[in-house]
């Protein structure tokens, strides 16, 4: 049983329910109504609870839907687990398997807590070059920043023996107002590298990006728009 409910966390990480029924919407249009603030950066201001299914936010996978879900209550945030047994249990069933070599970090550069978290990883080598590969990742390092940036990449020039986190002057990544869910391709014809997120910037939640011909310098990766619109959800 153990095992059936990890591989479920795992397909549902935010606990989030596959739709809401008449009773719950109007649980929440009572207790929480329109939003006229919010704590989380993740969460707009004027987010109106009640219309949760009607945006199909209880749908969605991506990080910016599950604090929304949250927020309104109908999803149950993640808390420290007090059983040491099960969660001993849980890092043994969790644990990766030995692949390739000695594992490389990708995190380089100061980390300010509690922003420390990075997650689901998208790799791309150079097919010219295989000494060239980027890897694009949530990050949490920009969560309080504004504009908001939860997106981050780390380049290697040594075919993966070491990394650099991409990082501006401002401590940032050159992604800025977009909210993860991480894509990065590299794009033949042109020598182009292409990375992919939810982007405000693209009509509030939409399809963007920012591409580069040298990935490693931070400051050369420029913006645009693949899809606008306002509930984009996990082109990954």
């Amino acid at each position: 049983m153990t095992g059936i409910s990890l591989a479920l966390l795992a397909a549902n990480p935010f606990g989030q329910k596959n739709s809401l029924s008449a009773a719950q919407l109007a649980l929440i249009q009572q207790k929480y109504g329109v939003a006229s603030s919010s704590i989380d950066p993740l969460v707009p201001a004027a987010i109106d609870c009640s219309r949760i299914k009607q945006l199909g936010i209880d749908r969605q996978e991506n990080l910016r839907a599950g604090a929304i879900m949250i927020f309104c209550g109908l999803s149950e945030g993640g808390k420290a687990s007090h059983g040491k047994a099960f969660s001993k249990l849980a890092k043994k069933l969790l644990s990766p398997l030995a692949f390739g070599s000695t594992d490389v970090d990708l995190i380089t550069g100061a980390e300010s807590f509690p922003n420390v978290t990075q997650s689901e990883t998208f790799t791309t080598a150079n097919p010219d070059n295989p000494n060239q590969i980027v890897v694009a990742y949530n990050d949490s390092r920009g969560r309080n920043f504004t504009p908001i940036n939860i997106s981050g990449a780390s380049v290697s020039t040594d075919g993966g023996t070491t990394f650099t986190r991409l990082t501006k002057a401002n401590g940032q990544s050159p992604f800025d107002n977009t909210f993860g869910d991480p894509v990065v391709l590299y794009h033949k014809p042109s020598g182009n590298w292409v990375t992919v997120w939810l982007d405000a910037a693209c009509g509030g939640q939409g399809l963007g990006g920012y591409k580069s011909l040298t990935p490693d310098d931070p400051n050369s990766w420029t913006h645009f728009c693949a899809f606008n619109e306002g509930s984009a959800d996990r082109e990954s």
